[in-house]
């Protein structure tokens, strides 16, 4: 890829993370934009909010939204997302409303996954996306 396709394809952080594990937040593939799983964590890529699910899912979709601006496209254009929660029975009616806030009408397809751990220590949620660019925003 030149520069100029590095920055309109590719997305990053620039958190450690990324370059520590070698991984890009998104890139676009034709009208798609496969984006990574956003996490709650600040502009230096630590975890905010460590043991708050209600506080961390929040900042989530703020971190969600910062790859959709860069992108031009809008949350209605999400077609498809993967959510990774932490104690997902105790955490399920809050993913559900939170969700539902995120996402108002819209419904992408979605696959919702309890599992054991994540990254980091306190970590209770992790979103992974794939946005179509052919939808109306």
């Amino acid at each position: 890829m030149t520069t100029a396709e590095t920055a309109t394809d590719v997305f990053h952080h620039n958190v450690p993370a990324e370059s520590d594990f070698g991984y890009s937040q998104a890139i676009r593939s034709g009208d798609l934009i496969h984006v990574s799983g956003q996490l709650s964590f600040s502009e230096a890529g630590e975890l905010l909010h460590a043991g708050d699910f209600a506080a961390q899912l929040k900042q989530t979709y703020v971190t969600m939204d910062k790859v959709l601006d860069h992108y031009g496209a809008t949350r209605n254009q999400i077609v498809s997302q993967t959510l990774y929660v932490v104690d997902l029975l105790r955490n399920a009616t809050a993913t559900t409303e939170g969700n539902r806030g995120y996402f108002g009408e819209h419904r992408p397809v979605s696959t919702v996954l309890g599992v054991s751990e994540l990254t980091f220590p306190g970590q209770f949620i992790e979103i992974s996306f794939i946005v179509d660019t052919k939808l109306p925003a």
